[in-house]
């Protein structure tokens, strides 16, 4: 089911104006914005962009994915049911508007349609590495993407969604584009019978946590995030065999 977003009207006395100068893109005026699922073309951008969330928070060091094991991870032959395995949604922008889908894409997801306008110019510097391959409209750059999966508990009697990551390029932050992903992830929730969106959030990054909590997040200080791993969960291997 698509998500039931209240989305802006382009207006058509803005001119969007697009330039190219060494390699950049400038985009002044408006700019056009695309939500969709992640689709195995995706998949070049995809490693990169987690490796920039890794660097972001200074974690390099931990990331050991592959393009081949991402591969392995979302798009899987014999995948679960739409939104309970890893799912991830890409944003993609553009100087020029995006065709109207005539229908749901990918398994039941339409994509997400909007337009911002720009209080001041927004350069595209990495044309060539985040130009998108999802089909042939050929001024389309990846801004950034949401991954999400399904959760559950025993305190609920219906699965929820588990936000694991959200992320955008630095050129397309501070437009609106937090609210776009989350929002969207919050009305797949509503719309398919999911209970909750979860998700843990940095302190330490104040301008998210006030976007999540203005969004209508939630936080409980009762409960502390507990992460078992590295040596501390290797232990544990010998004790039960192979179960």
């Amino acid at each position: 089911m698509a998500p039931a977003l209240q989305l802006p009207t382009p207006s058509e006395t803005i001119i969007t104006d697009a330039s190219s100068e060494s390699n950049n893109v400038t985009i002044t005026g408006k700019i056009y914005t695309r939500v969709r699922l992640a689709t195995k073309s995706d998949l070049s951008h995809i490693y990169q962009l987690f490796y920039q969330i890794h660097e972001y928070h200074n974690y390099t060091h931990l990331y050991k994915a592959t393009e081949s094991s991402l591969a392995n991870l979302l798009f899987k032959e014999n995948p679960l049911p739409l939104f309970y395995g890893p799912s991830i949604l890409i944003l993609e922008v553009s100087p020029t508007p995006f065709n109207e889908p005539k229908h749901t894409m990918n398994g039941g997801f339409k994509p997400v349609l909007t337009m911002f306008d720009l209080k001041f110019p927004v350069v595209e510097g990495q044309v060539e590495e985040f130009q998108s391959k999802y089909d042939d409209k050929s001024d389309v750059y990846i801004a950034g993407y949401v991954l999400f999966y399904a959760n559950y508990s025993c305190f609920n009697d219906k699965p929820g969604l588990y936000l694991e990551s959200l992320y955008l390029r630095e050129s397309y932050r501070k437009l609106g584009m937090g609210k776009l992903l989350f929002g969207t992830v919050s009305s797949i929730a509503a719309n398919n019978g999911f209970v909750s969106l979860e998700e843990i959030v940095a302190v330490w990054n104040k301008k998210a946590y006030d976007l999540y909590v203005n969004m209508g997040l939630e936080i409980f200080d009762e409960f502390r995030y507990g992460k078992l791993h590295g040596e501390n969960l290797q232990k544990y291997a010998d004790k039960n065999g192979a179960n």
